[in-house]
């Protein structure tokens, strides 16, 4: 059986080959431009190509040149979206290679559709700042993965720590995981996104969210209920199915209850941004804390 094959981008020292290789999964190329880890790539995987600057890579994988994996995966520079740094974001030629970022994804796509592959499954990993920014970064992030036609919008305040859209182009989950929980001996709090296209790809939430009992294996709030529209996340207590009247609501959790509110209007099929009243307004935001949804919903006058 032919293995799966990966591409990574900023892959420094390839921390995607030491997670991905023993699970079967062989790396087609690496985009890489530090001299440092690019002799260190070269020395530990000769027989992967470097293909260097990464913005040169969506033309050259519709021309055929670079080949389209079936999974793409890269942590782009954090630097301008940390706390640690100036936070220009976007301004910041290294923050707006998250946006390239969804360039390359849309390329491989394209080709892997044309020879009529599997869509490609997509992983991107950054720092929680991006999440807070002034010129809404993670929303232009989410609507080049998504293919909304607009940066999406998390309402009044921050992007939550956890939540899921449904595009018109790919269904996208995110979450904010510690890595000290992870066997790492660091609190390492990180963004992981998982998306791929709706139709024929992989349900990015089962691959960050649990259905039911979580890190500390807490008993489930509630029984589930069928035809749910999300998963909901009580403050890494415990994590139920609802269905209520167009309403998802988690109760329950660790920090002295529930209560949030997720609302699911139906009435469009199309994704659109600004759906303010769409977000997580719970008060239990520990580690992945809230939670949003866009569903195919669009903005109305039921707030």
């Amino acid at each position: 059986m032919t293995s799966l094959k990966f591409g990574s981008v900023c892959s420094g020292i390839e921390a995607a080959s030491l997670a991905f290789n023993p699970l079967g999964l062989e790396a087609a190329w690496f985009a890489e431009i530090d001299p440092f880890p690019c002799a260190l790539l070269e020395q530990r995987f000769p027989e992967v190509p470097n293909l260097g600057d990464m913005t040169t890579l969506p033309a050259r994988i519709l021309s055929g040149e670079v080949e389209a994996p079936d999974l793409f995966c890269g942590g782009t520079p954090c630097q301008a979206f940390s706390v640690a740094g100036l936070r220009r974001s976007l301004d910041d030629y290294r923050g707006n290679l998250s946006l390239v970022f969804c360039e390359i994804a849309n390329a491989i796509d394209t080709v892997r559709t044309r020879l009529r592959k599997r869509p490609v499954t997509i992983f991107w990993e950054n720092v929680p700042g991006v999440l807070n920014t002034k010129d809404n970064a993670f929303g232009c992030f989410l609507a080049g993965l998504s293919g909304a036609d607009v940066p999406l919008s998390p309402g009044a305040g921050r992007w939550p720590s956890a939540g899921y859209v449904a595009g018109p182009l790919r269904n996208v989950a995110w979450r904010v995981l510690d890595a000290q929980y992870f066997g790492v001996p660091q609190r390492r709090r990180r963004v992981y996104v998982v998306a791929s296209v709706a139709s024929r790809g992989i349900d990015p939430t089962k691959v960050l969210f649990e259905p039911q009992g979580v890190r500390r294996d807490y008993p489930t709030s509630g029984s589930a209920e069928q035809d749910s529209a999300a998963f909901v996340e009580g403050s890494f207590g415990a994590m139920r199915k609802a269905s209520v009247a167009g309403t998802v609501r988690a109760t329950g959790g660790t920090t002295g209850g529930g209560g949030e509110t997720l609302m699911l209007d139906k009435v469009c099929p199309t994704l659109l941004a600004n759906c303010g009243a769409k977000k997580f307004l719970g008060n239990q935001e520990v580690f992945s804390g809230k939670y949003f949804v866009y569903e195919g919903v669009r903005h109305d006058a039921r707030e």
